[in-house]
């Protein structure tokens, strides 16, 4: 082990799952912080093009990628690593943990890099991952980042949460001058602030759709802000943890940015593109869509009125128009505003 500026010794051996624009883009932050970095592909042809071209040509074309990187679709190659990243897509992360938990060392730290609720169950990713594997470090990076920004150097700062030992490695071992991880013990809000803005950057292209202006848009925001916020204190975490790059940071980039997948599909739904034609086959992952109704029913769990959110869950399952959930919204009774 070896010791960095970040005052902690650090995992030399990082393993990446999921080749996708973000598990590449992680990857790039590895072998930039100096680690032994291995990706692992499902793809084969991703696989491919990594080793012989230096780029994932499906995932992330024309970013050159670190030498060092090692593509590999071989399960017991990729996880011999001090510390994995799991940057699957939230809804398959439960059978990605099963796939991999028979290479899986004991107290392995795994650092979950998606974001967003399993449908199913309605449990965080962290859950997900406790119930799973329950003999594994839990782990979750987040904050405001797009993967093509990561990978090509641009200035990122992000929220690793773990148990603060485990964290600080983490830290250690991914942390340099493009990519700044701030340290957190609060596993439930960084997992939260991280699902739950992406139903609200859906409310907010919804809103600059239907051509409400800027104002409204940073209306509902604010509000958006305060729901999480609630919902956050309710389930265990920390309103500071909010405040900080997980939970606004990341709310502010994903709901006022045309890059923001999520963002972008209520924007297309807010003027008057279809459900199906957006969600239908080839269409980009919008994580949001798939979280609305869980989050919703995990506020009711834990008796908490979140408005914005019902009505998004509303549109997203055809009961309502953007319109019609705007109105709606706009003459609920006038009160005292509140956290």
């Amino acid at each position: 082990m070896t010791e960095t500026g970040y005052t902690s010794t650090v995992y030399e051996k990082i393993g990446v799952i999921g080749a996708g624009a973000w598990g590449t883009a992680l990857a790039c932050v590895a072998a930039k912080a100096g680690r032994d970095v291995s990706l692992w592909a499902m793809e084969p042809a991703v696989v491919d093009s990594i080793t012989r071209t230096g780029m994932n040509e499906r995932f992330l074309p024309g970013t050159n990628l670190p030498a060092k990187i090692r593509a590999t679709n071989d399960m017991a190659a990729a996880t011999k690593a001090d510390a994995l990243l799991i940057a699957t897509p939230a809804q398959h992360l439960r059978e990605m943990l099963l796939r991999f938990a028979p290479y899986l060392a004991d107290e392995m730290p795994l650092v979950l890099c998606a974001k967003g609720i399993e449908r199913t169950s309605g449990l965080l990713l962290t859950e997900v991952l406790s119930e799973t594997l329950p003999r594994a470090h839990v782990a979750i990076l987040s904050g405001p980042s797009f993967a093509r920004d990561v990978a090509t150097g641009l200035p990122t700062a992000i929220t690793i949460a773990a148990r603060m030992d485990i964290a600080k490695r983490l830290q250690a071992s991914l942390g340099h001058s493009q990519f700044r991880p701030y340290v957190s013990d609060d596993i439930v809000a960084v997992a939260l602030g991280g699902a739950a803005k992406n139903v609200y950057a859906i409310g907010c292209g919804i809103t600059d759709g239907l051509g409400l202006g800027e104002s409204a848009r940073a209306a509902l925001l604010a509000r958006s802000f305060a729901e999480l916020t609630r919902l956050g204190e309710a389930m265990g975490g920390r309103a500071e943890t909010f405040m900080g790059l997980s939970g606004l940071g990341d709310l502010v980039l994903s709901a006022t940015s045309s890059s923001s997948r999520n963002f972008a599909f209520g924007r297309k739904l807010g003027q008057g593109q279809t459900l199906q034609v957006l969600l239908g086959p080839g269409g980009p992952l919008v994580e949001g869509a798939e979280t609305a109704r869980p989050l919703l029913l995990r506020a009711q769990k834990h008796g908490i009125e979140m408005p914005i959110a019902a009505t998004v869950a509303a549109v997203l399952d055809s009961a309502m128009t953007p319109a019609a959930a705007l109105d709606q919204l706009m003459n609920r009774p006038l009160g005292p505003e509140r956290k």
